[in-house]
């Protein structure tokens, strides 16, 4: 396995270029907190169950992503600033096929 890039831009609109490994099994959310790219207890309050939208974020490049769950539908149902690209960090698993994903964090709620 390797690493992957991936394109973050934070809550204050500044551009995060980061390395992240993809045999770790980590999601979107461990990484932003990994590179404390959002205040501690802002993101993941819920510890990447889909129970909250801490984790909310725009995707920006045309990367595939699975489905949405029903978990993720119906938590996005009820956050705030969601978009038709929104999708919880959380449920979003590191993997080769994301090597340049760009992604924006949500406003916090």
């Amino acid at each position: 396995m390797s690493d992957i890039n991936v394109t973050i831009t934070d809550r204050d609109g500044q551009i995060h270029e980061v390395t992240a490994p993809t045999d770790m099994n980590m999601n979107l959310m461990e990484l932003v907190r990994a590179y404390e790219l959002a205040p501690e207890g802002t993101i993941g309050v819920c510890g990447g169950m889909a129970m909250c939208a801490s984790c909310q974020c725009y995707v920006k490049s045309d990367h595939p992503l699975p489905p949405k769950s029903d978990e993720e539908e119906a938590m996005l149902s009820e956050a705030f600033y969601v978009e038709e690209n929104s999708r919880l960090g959380c449920q979003i698993h590191l993997n080769e096929g994301l090597d340049g994903l760009e992604v924006e964090l949500a406003p916090e709620s």
